[in-house]
């Protein structure tokens, strides 16, 4: 809890240097912050092999209505990263007036793949289960992430029940008869946009040949079957006319981690299957490493994008 609170109180402070409003007014907008939401940290949303995952829940004091509501899902390849470092990524959907939830999952350390798809694919279960304690809308849930968490922000999205990927977290029917038998009919979790950043869309491109990363292969391990597991986890075999719900992704054309062609080739595939979605390409961006005035124009993006899904436009 207290490096939660010493995580967000050092966010605060960045948010308040860097944000592009007047000092003043910034630190209104910190202080409204600060007043609208709680936070409630570290709460298990599964456990597996051996392992407690957890996410942070910002919660708006006021649930008289429910909330847009954004999951971000951090990066790091798969093998690293965690959601405490992730605390300033949602300051902005929280100023907006979004609920968050701040994700982590197994990393290869903890389960290789598709272990971090299980554990994202059951916080987004989570969310819909506990909507009604903490206001969030179920009709406005985007999902957020970059690198790897853009990866996982599509697969948590686009994924559906039937691909078998939730069965770490199964629907359970009311104990009525004493048993608590597990529902085995497939229960869909729809989210209504992707907000992807420099996410992973071909897997197996990423374990061999000139665009191999090491953080890849180390997902993948020695699993026998990794390169048909890696095209069952990539973005591009998931997407589908019928179910997918609108997707921006946001992606530096000189980027050396995660090749810019993954957002193109997504972005042409959508187009072809009549999928509502959008490439946002900031030119000579590296792998994040944007400027402060990239990243003010891609939250204009991103905040005109959702203002479309939401209104229907």
């Amino acid at each position: 809890m207290q490096r939660l609170w010493r995580s967000l109180v050092v966010a605060l402070s960045f948010f308040v240097a860097t944000w592009p409003i007047a000092a003043q007014d910034a630190t209104d907008s910190v202080v409204e912050i600060m007043h609208s939401f709680g936070v409630v940290p570290d709460v298990t949303y599964l456990r597996a092999d051996g392992y407690e995952s957890k996410l942070d829940v910002y919660v708006p004091r006021d649930r008289s209505t429910r909330r847009p509501t954004v999951v971000y899902i951090h990066g790091g390849g798969w093998v690293g990263g965690d959601k405490d470092a992730s605390t300033l990524s949602v300051l902005p959907y929280l100023q907006m007036g979004f609920a968050a939830v701040n994700v982590e999952y197994r990393l290869a350390g903890e389960a290789l793949a598709p272990g971090a798809v299980e554990d994202t694919r059951c916080a987004l279960r989570w969310v819909y289960q506990n909507a009604e304690e903490y206001g969030f809308d179920t009709e406005r849930i985007v999902v957020t992430g970059a690198s790897a968490g853009g990866h996982l922000s599509l697969t948590t999205g686009m994924l559906t029940a039937e691909r078998g990927f939730d069965r770490r977290c199964p629907v359970r029917i009311p104990p009525t008869d004493g048993r608590g038998r597990a529902d085995t009919e497939p229960v869909e979790m729809p989210v209504a946009a992707i907000v992807n950043w420099f996410g992973i869309t071909d897997v197996p491109d990423l374990l061999e040949g000139e665009n191999a990363k090491t953080y890849a292969v180390a997902w993948m391990g020695s699993l026998p079957n990794r390169k048909e597991l890696g095209d069952e986890l990539s973005p591009l075999t998931m997407v589908n006319s019928e179910s997918n719900p609108p997707i921006l992704t946001l992606h530096g054309d000189a980027d050396l981690i995660v090749p810019y062609a993954h957002a193109t080739r997504l972005h042409e595939k959508l187009d072809d299957a009549g999928v509502a979605n959008r490439l946002h390409t900031v030119p000579g961006g590296g792998h994040g490493n944007f400027t402060v005035d990239e990243y003010k124009e891609a939250f204009r993006v991103i905040r005109e994008f959702l203002h479309s899904v939401f209104s229907g436009s």
